[in-house]
């Protein structure tokens, strides 16, 4: 793995690996840029990845709990047993080291010299944001195929 400060891979690979071409490409740069990485680049407030992450989780949630209940789930508990079993740091976290995408963030100095992607609930933000960013170029529809091609809610 590559990841560097000094900018990082052609996110463009991450589009192929997601099976999905943005239509506005700002949002993929966002959701690969780190809140730290910004601040240091002097860039727009709201060119890092914080708020897609937020609306991603929704969309994931949302994704995995139409999935459930198209798979024959109706019983509340059993639903949301489900969702807790698909829906859950590690799984994310594993889903996003599948793709690789660490070596496409934008990550700020202290950040990349952490390495931070390696422990907690960072990549796991980091695919937050991404499916976050397909949802807005395009739609729920978007980014419930990027979650099935990923293998997150085959299963459900």
């Amino acid at each position: 793995m590559r990841h560097s400060d000094a900018g990082y891979g052609n996110p463009g690979v991450v589009e192929e690996r997601i099976g999905y071409t943005f239509k506005d490409r700002s949002l993929l740069e966002r959701a690969l840029t780190r809140l730290a990485y910004t601040l240091e680049a002097g860039l727009p407030p709201d060119a890092h990845m914080d708020a897609l992450a937020t609306l991603g989780d929704a969309v994931i949630n949302v994704a995995v709990v139409e999935a459930v209940v198209a798979g024959g789930a109706h019983d509340k508990g059993a639903i949301t047993n489900e969702k807790m079993n698909l829906v859950n740091m590690t799984r994310l976290r594993g889903l996003a080291e599948g793709l690789d995408l660490a070596d496409y963030v934008r990550w700020g100095k202290g950040e990349a010299a952490q390495r931070v992607w390696t422990s907690g609930r960072v990549l796991a933000e980091c695919l937050e944001a991404l499916v976050g960013a397909v949802y807005l170029d395009g739609g729920m529809g978007a980014a419930a195929g990027v979650l099935r091609r990923l293998g997150l809610t085959e299963k459900a």
